[in-house]
């Protein structure tokens, strides 16, 4: 029963973290290409807070998932 508990409460922070991680990439992105430069010079600050946020996402998964493990 706790382990099923303890599963819910990740399959849900998962979810929330996701949204919250995917409408701050949407923000940085627009924040980004709504800047006056050109895309050349846009493209590495796309990369970078990319590869920054989803890298942060997927770390917080994977440390969800090692607290949610059977011990």
């Amino acid at each position: 029963m706790k382990q099923h508990k303890k599963e819910q409460i990740t399959l849900w922070s998962k979810r929330v973290i996701g949204i919250i991680v995917i409408t701050v990439w949407v923000i940085a992105i627009a924040a980004i290409s709504g800047s006056s430069a050109p895309f050349i010079e846009q493209a590495p600050y796309c990369i970078f807070s990319t590869m920054t946020i989803f890298g942060l996402l997927s770390l917080l998964y994977k440390g969800l998932e090692r607290w949610t493990a059977p011990q």
